[in-house]
């Protein structure tokens, strides 16, 4: 018993069908889809940056709070060279304080989301940038994507006074 072909020709004509893509048709995909991703790309790149922007001034209010409270424990904030880990662990360095209740952080200090170290300088610091407001008993920098100071269009430094 032979099988009976389908005949897709209408009304006696034969027609051939193929039902791939054409070489055309699958390149317009790849051009469609290619644009698309160029598109999500850039997207996502910019809510990274955002994200770790945030997430730098997120831990600079977190050191703030900390230290905080190290200066109503201790009567006054950690000097330059004391630095954030003063907030970890006791200081052993001048002037060591004595009523130390530490630490004031779930965990060491972090380096900020681009992999650099936060820098901290006290009032007392001779190394206090120009640009920091009078009268401020401390100031946290984080130098940003760039890693350098100062920083221009995109690379700008986090800084805790602003």
């Amino acid at each position: 018993m032979k099988k009976k072909e389908k005949n897709y020709a209408k009304k006696g004509k034969k027609t051939k069908t193929n039902p791939a893509f054409t070489f055309v048709e699958t390149l317009a995909v790849l051009a469609i889809t290619a644009v698309i991703t160029a598109g999500c790309t850039i997207s996502i790149a910019k809510l990274v940056s955002s994200a770790k922007k945030t997430s730098a001034k997120n831990q600079i209010e977190q050191y703030s709070a900390a230290l905080q409270t190290y200066f109503i424990d201790c009567g006054r904030f950690p000097t330059t060279e004391q630095g954030l880990y003063a907030l970890w662990e006791k200081p052993v360095l001048y002037p060591v304080p004595e009523n130390w209740d530490g630490p004031y952080l779930e965990r060491r200090p972090a380096k900020d989301p681009w992999g650099t170290d936060f820098e901290y300088l006290s009032a007392e610091s001779s190394i206090m940038p120009s640009e920091v407001p009078q009268n401020l008993p401390y100031v946290l920098i984080c130098y940003g994507p760039d890693k350098e100071k100062g920083g221009k269009a995109g690379g700008e430094d986090i800084v805790s006074w602003e």
